[in-house]
């Protein structure tokens, strides 16, 4: 579909019946090698995609790629590890260079008592020893007062502490020294700090780009999945998930993929077994059929006969229809492509199908596509329109574009958001109509033109 365009027709079906692709929405079946070719189907009065894919309207989200988000884990938590290390290492080594700094004023007291008990040099204070110092703290003076010798560290505004040493005399007094925590200690500490931080730092970005490397191998391995898993939805069965991402490591992946693909085969295997009953149910209904056709035009005229061979006509166009759609949901079906000029082939065509169809050829084009292919969506299209909508109905070619439109009220939502199904036609008000199967088929075959 047009997203947002509206006409006051009810149905437009747009085809490009040679080539592979387009950024268009709905049918592409066109064949060959030409790009810009292939089928699109558009309602006149309603917005949604064609009957090539569903409806969709998506808010702008914001993606954050699989190896980011680990990236970002493994970053933060290497982080949280350097600080919590670099807070650690860091009061080690102030510990310990304290704990060195009061045993260097440990010895200075223990050297400087025994310069002052000596007779000869007892007016003698070393390395700035004081008696009974008015600056002793009151905790250590305490504690020596008890008669033994301590160490102590008085904390400064300035955050560079002092290293006290103190020891009793025998006259009671107490001999103590003190010094600042040396300026060679404070550097070293600053120099740790500096190495720490770079440390911290480097274990960030190097944990961020494990983080990415790591990310980025199993981000690459779901994508593969996610590809694969894609084609498998698109009908391509013989895609295998688990060989799609590849690798030598097993990991969570290779079980999703496993799964993936087992969950596809089982599909595929039901699929392939409801096509055979619909198949072989259909071909057994065939003959029956086709026999009661032959019996119903031995019937005398009359109305009552012309219901009963009307009736048994439709039945036999039933399971013709059923039987072409098990051929096409088989994926067997191939085109056999030709060289043929798109608006002489529809004129041609349209005027054996319908003489109610006006054609216009705006603009001809050479393109590569199965014409009989081609035939059997413009019939099927051209028939969903006269039943189902309102004339005139109008055929237009323009290049490699092909449209077809009525002026009925349109598709149904439910059929513009899904896509055409099997024995649906889209509304109650069609019952008796159809069986849903026109489409279907249109879409089918357009698949096989490379839609």
């Amino acid at each position: 579909m047009n997203g947002g365009r509206r006409a006051a027709g009810r149905v437009r079906e747009v085809f490009r019946p040679g080539g592979t692709s387009r950024a268009d929405d709905g049918f592409r079946p066109g064949g060959g090698s030409r790009s810009d070719d292939g089928f699109r189907s558009s309602g006149g009065s309603r917005t949604g995609r064609g009957f090539g894919g569903r409806l969709r309207r998506r808010g702008v989200q914001l993606r954050t790629g699989v190896r980011w988000k680990i990236a970002a884990a493994i970053a933060l938590v290497g982080a949280l590890v350097a600080i919590a290390l670099s807070l650690v290492v860091h009061n080690a080594a102030r510990v310990s260079m304290l704990d060195n700094a009061r045993d260097v004023q440990d010895e200075r007291i223990q050297f400087a008592l025994r310069l002052y008990s000596s007779a000869s040099q007892r007016q003698t204070l070393q390395f700035g020893t004081k008696v009974d110092d008015p600056e002793l703290p009151q905790e250590l003076r305490q504690k020596v007062l008890t008669g033994r010798r301590a160490t102590y560290v008085e904390q400064k505004p300035d955050g560079v502490p002092d290293i006290w040493a103190a020891v009793p005399l025998a006259d009671g007094h107490v001999l103590s020294l003190h010094s600042r925590f040396t300026d060679r200690s404070a550097t070293v500490m600053k120099d740790l700090d500096q190495a720490l931080v770079i440390g911290s730092i480097a274990v960030v970005f190097g944990g961020c780009a494990l983080g990415v490397l790591i990310g980025g191998q199993l981000s690459r391995r779901l994508r593969k999945a996610a590809t694969a898993a894609s084609e498998v939805a698109q009908g391509q069965t013989d895609v295998s998930v688990r060989e799609a991402i590849g690798g030598v490591v097993k990991d969570e992946t290779d079980d999703v993929a496993s799964a993936v693909d087992a969950m596809a085969d089982a599909l595929k295997q039901r699929l392939e077994a409801e096509r055979r009953v619909t198949a072989d149910i259909a071909h057994e209904l065939r003959t029956p059929v086709t026999g009661l056709l032959t019996a119903a035009e031995l019937l005398p005229p009359g109305r009552p006969s012309e219901l009963v061979r009307d009736r048994a006509q439709a039945m036999r166009t039933l399971v013709e229809d059923v039987l072409e759609v098990a051929r096409l949901d088989s994926a067997a079906e191939r085109a056999e492509l030709q060289d043929i000029t798109l608006g002489e082939f529809v004129s041609r065509r349209m005027s054996v199908l319908s003489t109610d169809v006006t054609v216009t050829v705006v603009h001809e084009s050479e393109v590569t596509t199965d014409p009989r292919r081609l035939e059997r969506i413009l019939g099927n299209l051209v028939a969903n329109a006269a039943k189902h909508g309102r004339p005139p109905i109008e055929v237009s070619v323009e290049g490699r574009v092909v449209r077809v439109r009525d002026h009925g009220p349109g598709f149904p939502e439910a059929l513009l958001d899904e896509g055409p199904s099997r024995f649906r036609t889209g509304s109650t008000d069609r019952a008796g109509h159809g069986h849903g199967l026109g489409l279907t088929i249109a879409a089918g075959q357009a698949r096989v033109l490379g839609a």
